[in-house]
């Protein structure tokens, strides 16, 4: 997948994680009452933006990290019949450690 697509300036592409079937009360969640997941894994990231000085500025995420990010943020698009989430670096809440 990051082969054909390569994120430019100071954006990632993300993969959602899936959501959990079950609550931890073992209760099974019916796919209508599931919401999008804001928790995923950075498949691509851009090499970062460039500053107004004319130097990058370089990311601060990279491949591999687990991520959580706003409900609505960036861009949705389907690779080989998967869904990927465009989004800037400014749309990540956070890292998960």
């Amino acid at each position: 997948m990051a082969e054909r697509v390569r994120p430019l300036h100071d954006r990632v592409i993300v993969r959602r994680l899936e959501e959990q079937e079950k609550t931890k009360g073992g209760i099974i969640i019916p796919d209508t009452a599931k919401e999008k997941p804001q928790e995923g894994k950075v498949v691509a990231a851009g090499p970062g933006k460039m500053g107004d000085d004319g130097k990058r500025i370089p990311m601060e995420l990279k491949k591999g990290d687990r991520v959580l990010f706003a409900k609505y943020a960036g861009s949705e698009i389907k690779v080989d019949g998967v869904e990927h989430i465009f989004m800037r670096e400014d749309d990540i809440l956070g890292i998960l450690e």
